[in-house]
């Protein structure tokens, strides 16, 4: 079968992208390996539009239904490659997988990115339940708590200042004899009051039960610690897994799709949306927002190549597929 359209990714940048494609009658497949990315990992959102508190796992499932409405297809697999296919009678692309391949007349690329693991014992059973790696997303359900930053860097530097807005204390924890980063962000990060950086320790295990409760850190000196803590972030930085892309979209030096506004990417019928892309600004709502921009740029695309008009809105009232008949 051939798609007008493939979106690779499974999260608000996606899932967005999927509805608007389907609302304007494309037909539409969605690969992905679950639904929900980086929204999983946290367990209430409460800066998403429209909703004072939700969790990651409910609002992900509702992007799902109502893409499901409008006649999205989902197939659920890792996505290994993408490639022109010259036997389609139109330009048109070739999406392999681990386990198949599809086609279609554009593609989508809102893939997110994968936060970097500490990999110490206990991390993964705590995801969602004190242990966040973005500050800005889960730094207000701390409120009046205790936090440790771990990472070095303008990005864990950056969490500390902003959770010191928020938080009773932070610690800063980073293995070398200061904070390394931005010269000025350093200096204004140890001025603040409620920071306390720890040097020269790394985190070696994360303790809890239903929460986070304690932190173990070794020392360079191999003195062993604990401290009590409400959270963790960790902030050492978050990998594109771009590099099946490589020969066939430009890149920038963190392994991001470079697009433009409009989500275009370097080669025309590729699109690209959310976090994998060289966009400044990771947060779900923008990702939903730059699904959506794609989205109706790829329709767009297709309606010039079939000498139709174009379209800017998706103000129209559609009855979804599932209640058609």
């Amino acid at each position: 079968m051939l798609y007008d359209v493939i979106v690779v990714g499974g999260s608000a940048a996606g899932l967005t992208a999927s509805l608007y494609t389907a609302r304007q009658s494309l037909k539409t497949l969605l690969i992905t390996k679950d639904i929900g990315g980086q929204m999983l990992l946290t367990n209430e959102i409460q800066n998403y539009p429209g909703f004072t508190s939700i969790g990651g796992f409910e609002l992900a499932n509702k992007f799902k239904e109502q893409a499901e409405l409008y006649g999205v297809d989902f197939v659920y697999e890792e996505v290994t490659g993408v490639e022109e296919d010259p036997p389609c009678p139109d330009l048109c692309f070739k999406v392999r997988t681990t386990a198949g391949e599809y086609s279609a007349t554009t593609v989508i690329l809102a893939f997110g990115k994968t936060p970097k693991d500490l990999g110490v014992p206990g991390e993964q059973t705590l995801k969602g339940k004190g242990v966040s790696y973005c500050a800005v997303c889960d730094g207000p359900l701390f409120k009046g708590k205790t936090v440790v930053v771990v990472g070095s860097g303008d990005q864990a530097l950056e969490a500390a200042n902003y959770l010191a807005n928020v938080v009773s204390k932070t610690y800063l924890i980073h293995n070398y004899d200061k904070p390394i980063g931005s010269e000025d962000l350093v200096e204004q990060v140890l001025k603040l009051p409620n920071v306390n950086a720890i040097a020269n320790s790394k985190v070696i295990e994360l303790k809890g039960g239903a929460r986070l409760e304690k932190i173990v850190l070794l020392t360079n000196d191999s003195q062993s610690r604990e401290m009590q803590a409400d959270g963790i972030f960790i902030e050492i930085g978050y990998l594109a897994k771009t590099e099946f892309l490589k020969n066939i979209l430009i890149l920038n030096s963190k392994n991001e799709i470079v697009v433009d506004r409009d989500g275009n990417t370097s080669r025309p019928g590729i699109f690209a949306a959310g976090d994998v892309t060289n966009i400044a600004y990771k947060q779900a709502v923008i990702s939903a927002a730059q699904g959506s921009i794609a989205a109706l740029t790829a329709y767009n695309y297709i309606q010039r190549l079939r000498g139709k008009t174009a379209a800017r809105t998706d103000w129209r009232s559609i009855t979804p597929v599932a209640k058609r008949g």
